[in-house]
């Protein structure tokens, strides 16, 4: 065999290799440098927070129970889909759309202002509002699918089309188990666009005493993620 067989073989090869080890091709022709995102030069101060129709609200109220008391963060724009209601009825006791945030934290809000997810012309809908970074706790597999794919029909899917396309950080909490085939692509889809898949997996090894203390250390490590560290957040010391 010449060397130019040699040379086309091992091309082949090289081909059905990348085939095998992704199945699945990138939808994005950008490299990692262009889809990664960049936080602001200072501490995120405007931030939006989304929930969607997944299981561990509780996860949700102490990222926004933290939000409303750090002084670094000066406003917080919240969206509930339809489904997280139903969501927060069943896991929190919480009835209705009224004062959620209120009920959520239990007490009025500073900060943090209520949106509807139907509103597809609030702020966070424009790239020229300047939102630092977006979080989305719990993030349901459906969430996390029209993200993946572009499809932007309400306000939570389209404030985070508009953090990947200005290179602002997202960060999907997603909750789901077992996990099939189109949930992991739609994962590696999000992540190769430019988001931050953080699975709804909370640690064991600081011993929490309670489900709010494991709930608390979840959000505070979501929140360090994003240049929002917590003075009280546990940290393993080997």
């Amino acid at each position: 065999m010449d060397v130019l067989a040699i040379f086309i073989c091992g091309g082949r090869l090289a081909r059905q290799i990348a085939r095998l080890t992704c199945p699945f091709p990138s939808p994005y022709a950008q490299d990692s440098q262009k889809t990664r995102s960049t936080l602001p030069n200072h501490p995120p101060q405007n931030l939006t927070v989304a929930t969607t129709g997944a299981s561990g609200s509780l996860f949700l109220k102490h990222l926004l129970l933290t939000l409303e008391r750090d002084q670094r963060v000066r406003n917080v724009n919240f969206i509930a889909s339809d489904s997280a209601l139903r969501v927060m009825a069943e896991e929190l006791k919480l009835r209705g759309r009224s004062n959620l945030v209120g009920q959520l934290i239990g007490k009025a809000a500073r900060k943090i202002h209520q949106q509807s997810n139907t509103d597809i012309g609030a702020n966070v809908a424009s790239g020229s509002y300047p939102s630092d970074a977006m979080v989305v706790i719990p993030c349901s597999v459906g969430t996390l699918a029209r993200i993946a794919n572009g499809i932007a029909s309400h306000l939570i899917e389209r404030a985070a089309d508009v953090c990947l396309k200005e290179k602002r950080p997202l960060v999907l909490c997603v909750r789901e188990t077992p996990l099939n085939k189109i949930h992991i692509r739609n994962m590696y889809r999000a992540a190769d666009a430019g988001a931050t898949v953080f699975p709804l997996i909370p640690a064991f090894y600081n011993r929490p005493a309670s489900l709010d203390v494991m709930a608390r250390e979840f959000a505070y490590r979501v929140l360090a993620h994003i240049a929002l560290p917590q003075p009280d957040a546990y940290r393993w010391k080997g």
